[in-house]
């Protein structure tokens, strides 16, 4: 842990916002009823809740364009370690959260969870992944050759999703989907997600490959902010790329639907897209209007987010861990005894408010002591 540095407010809250978001929509008391904005859609289509994960992804990117800045003057080698070591333990620490108590409570008793089981991809492996390829293509590629690439990987996630499928099946569909054909062959069912009835995991390998692009369009965004300066010229433009981003993307969804578990290309375009206009009103309610007495709230998700994200997962992980004496999880006790009598969902919303809270309190003791966990 370390003193803070100089940082960007816009980003930090953006960021804040995404992190709050995340813990929210994963927490709820009772998912059965939660309010529908806070569900993934099904399949194809879009919720707000789909825009929380590549939101995140996007906030990597943008923080990456001020990180160049001190690669510049670094190394090859320290640049190169610096960015292994951080896909190594980020990649690290989603698989341990997943395995993580490394027992698991089995017909009334707690017993080894073995290694053949455990999940091998998850949201933190995707962040993983996505910013070391990322991070290599900001070193070594000019920024036109990185953006052509990126449309280039878009265009190839496409096609591949076509041409990986299995023959006769329907390649958009959960069963006969190319992610999960490769996953398959790669890791095998037993070390994949099966939340949705078989063996899939929404953050597959090859989904990765387009998820890549939200990072890449990130960095676009906080270069060129940097470039730019404080203008309305700068928050002009980016509100257009915004609406073009969108328009692209409804169009590419006529044949190439929006869907999050597919993490399909026109997905991209579309979270992009409504990133960068998340992004510039966020720019402009906090550097033009002068609004800020709001944005501490979600400064202090912003400045520890990796931390505060992996200690909502660890209280959820530990709530449905431990059971009470007669084989109920603490997590449906805590809900039933403390949100029970207002129940629905804004029981559900409440308690997810609640997990959200204890964390944002965490994170406020640790930026009063000017402690920030950096991976």
């Amino acid at each position: 842990m370390t003193a803070a540095a100089t940082r960007f407010k816009a980003l930090d809250v953006f960021r804040g916002l995404t992190v709050c978001l995340m813990i929210i929509v994963n927490t709820p008391g009772d998912g059965s009823v939660s309010f529908s904005p806070l569900h993934h859609a099904k399949w194809h289509g879009f919720t707000p809740t789909d825009l929380v994960f590549p939101s995140f992804l996007f906030a990597v990117g943008n923080a990456m364009s001020f990180v160049m800045l001190k690669w510049s003057s670094m190394p090859q080698s320290q640049v190169l370690l610096k960015i292994a070591k951080r896909t190594f333990l980020i990649f690290l620490l989603g698989y341990l959260m997943y395995w993580f108590p490394f027992v698991k409570y089995q017909d009334g008793a707690y017993v080894a969870f073995p290694f053949a089981e455990t999940r091998v991809f998850g949201v933190l492996q995707r962040i993983a992944l996505c910013y070391g390829a990322a991070a290599l293509m900001v070193y070594y590629l000019k920024p036109k050759t990185m953006y052509w690439l990126s449309a280039g990987m878009l265009l190839l996630y496409w096609g591949l999703c076509y041409w990986l499928a299995p023959a006769g099946a329907d390649a958009l569909s959960l069963e006969g989907n190319a992610t999960a054909v490769l996953d398959k062959w790669l890791i095998g069912e037993a070390h994949m997600y099966h939340g949705d009835g078989i063996a899939f995991d929404p953050e597959g390998l090859l989904s990765t490959l387009p998820a890549i692009v939200n990072v890449v369009a990130g960095f676009a965004a906080g270069r060129y902010i940097q470039q730019q300066g404080r203008s309305y010229e700068m928050l002009a433009k980016l509100l257009m790329a915004g609406a073009v981003l969108l328009a692209a993307a409804y169009a590419w969804d006529l044949i190439f639907p929006i869907n999050k578990k597919l993490w399909t290309s026109s997905f991209v375009l579309h979270t992009v897209g409504l990133d960068l206009l998340i992004l510039s009103v966020v720019m402009y309610v906090l550097d033009f209007a002068g609004r800020n007495r709001w944005a501490y709230f979600f400064e202090v998700f912003g400045k520890n987010p990796l931390f505060i994200y992996l200690l909502s997962e660890v209280i959820a992980i530990l709530l449905w861990f431990f059971h009470t004496a007669d084989g109920q999880p603490m997590y449906q006790w805590v809900y039933q005894t403390v949100f029970g009598f207002i129940g629905g969902p804004i029981g559900s919303l409440l308690f997810a408010l609640a997990v959200m809270m204890v964390c944002w309190l965490t994170g406020y003791v640790m930026d009063k002591r000017k402690w920030y966990v950096r991976v």
